[in-house]
């Protein structure tokens, strides 16, 4: 299964380093000397040759990419790894995004509310939007307070949503 780690931005310096926009929790491992990167979108590879991080912000340099012209054509690509399917992060109170979508969400009484569509990252915290059997979409807080229980093997969350975040959707 392919995951999007990064988007390349603009070349750094004259010999063909990129600066790269994060999007994954791992860039150390993601961004490994040797990883092969696939353009989002096309069969280009692009191998990582070296890393470097310089004022908060990850560099990198490319086989075969050598100066800041040819860094200037990866401009804008949004890179993705190879990841299996059953590979899961380090800390068992993390979850890869791919493995929270498609769960089936019920309350703690055993009731369907929905299926996670998509998990939304925002600056203070992450949300699960499920959406409900009536195509209507519920954001709730991914915070153990209202998520006890993520069984990934049964694709399963159990929520204890706030008052009135499920009634607001009916």
């Amino acid at each position: 299964m392919r995951v999007v780690v990064g988007r390349l931005g603009r070349p750094h310096g004259i010999r063909g380093e990129v600066t790269v926009e994060v999007r994954t929790d791992e860039p150390d491992m993601r961004f490994a000397p040797g990883t092969v990167l696939f353009v989002n979108g096309s069969d280009r590879r692009l191998t990582v040759d070296r890393i470097h991080w310089h004022s908060g912000r990850l560099l990198v340099t490319f086989d075969g990419i050598t100066d800041r012209t040819a860094a200037e054509t990866l401009r804008g690509f949004v890179v993705e790894v190879e990841r299996a399917v059953d590979e899961t992060p380090e800390d068992p109170e993390e979850f890869y995004d791919s493995a929270l979508t498609g769960c089936v969400v019920e309350g703690l009484d055993g009731v369907v509310i929905g299926v996670v569509a998509e998990v939304i990252h925002l600056p203070s915290q992450d949300m699960l939007s499920v959406r409900t059997p009536d195509d209507d979409d519920v954001l709730v807080p991914f915070l153990v307070r209202f998520v006890p229980t993520v069984d990934i093997a049964a694709r399963r969350i159990v929520i204890d949503p706030p008052d009135g975040l499920i009634e607001q959707a009916d």
